[in-house]
């Protein structure tokens, strides 16, 4: 384990179908964690993480269970290869991987809270209320200010890079909100594809149930440094873990501080873990100093284990 590695866990909307099949096919420790998972879950996750379809794959119930699988997965193979996180976090879903990573969550019961999540989520906003959109090319403080002037409900969902966030809340005033940023020199506004407006209060409706079901759930205290979303600050105990996480659903996610915070504390080296790249393409927006690296398949895999051994 390198002294100033941080593992990251990709969130929502890096599936893909197929994704973590190399590995479980070549790696016995990733092939564990999968069939373990199809065990647990009441439908067959393999299947359609390998085959799909797409659509299926992407509705939020399926998609929290199969990122953080496929996320468990990556770790395990590079734990058989002597790699460790000496810290952690995860970017929204990702958190609850990274709650694994450091101890705190067994891999079933981070397996079923990730599964409740998805449906909570899934049944919040079952009138399609809500959507989401990011902004590029506009500091925090000019977002912050259109907000604040558009009618309704509309919020910062995440701070992904400097001049890159996501605003999420109720149609109208996410639609109203694009005009207004457009105008206010926003070099793009792009509609998400996605079913609900996360990390807003239109998830309110969830928080409750989710809460209830975080309380019901044995949590251990962190075993490594782990910055939690909503505080971009250490976390440690049981309990302030729960709560971070709870308040995690409708509040936005500080993605920016929390690796302003690791460099701060001296770590260098980032993986990300998990399908996709876009932790690591935040990464170069954030500190081009920092080496960030990932691992979804067994060419990321050689590559990142060949720079970090």
């Amino acid at each position: 384990m390198s002294d100033n590695l941080v593992f990251m866990f990709s969130g929502q909307g890096s599936q893909y179908v197929g994704m973590g099949k190399e590995l479980y096919e070549n790696y016995e420790a990733a092939k564990k964690v999968l069939d373990e998972a199809n065990q647990i879950l009441d439908f067959d996750l393999k299947n359609l993480i390998f085959n799909g379809p797409e659509e299926d794959l992407n509705d939020t119930k399926n998609t929290q269970p199969a990122i953080y699988t496929v996320s468990a997965m990556i770790k395990a193979v590079l734990a058989e290869n002597n790699i460790r996180p000496a810290a952690a976090a995860g970017h929204s879903l990702g958190e609850y991987s990274a709650l694994h990573a450091a101890g705190v969550l067994s891999f079933e019961a981070g397996l079923k809270l990730v599964r409740r999540r998805g449906e909570l989520m899934d049944q919040a906003d079952p009138e399609g209320r809500g959507t989401m959109a990011a902004v590029i090319g506009l500091a925090d403080k000019e977002v912050e200010a259109v907000l604040e002037e558009v009618d309704g409900i509309v919020t910062v969902a995440n701070y992904n890079s400097p001049g890159q966030v996501v605003i999420s809340g109720e149609v109208e005033a996410v639609g109203a909100a694009e005009k207004a940023l457009a105008e206010k020199g926003a070099k793009r506004v792009i509609p998400l594809s996605v079913s609900g407006a996360f990390h807003s209060p239109l998830m309110e409706p969830a928080k409750e149930e989710l809460k209830n079901t975080i309380e019901s759930v044995d949590f251990d205290d962190a075993q490594i440094p782990l910055i939690a979303n909503v505080t971009a600050d250490y976390v440690n105990s049981s309990s302030e873990i729960k709560s971070a996480l709870i308040k995690q659903l409708d509040n936005s996610v500080r993605w920016v501080e929390t690796i302003e915070r690791f460099k701060e504390d001296g770590y260098d080296d980032y993986v990300e873990v998990g399908p996709g790249r876009v932790l690591k393409g935040l990464m170069r927006r954030i500190d081009r100093s920092l080496n960030a690296y990932n691992v979804e398949d067994e060419k990321s895999l050689n590559k990142t284990l060949k720079k970090l051994k």
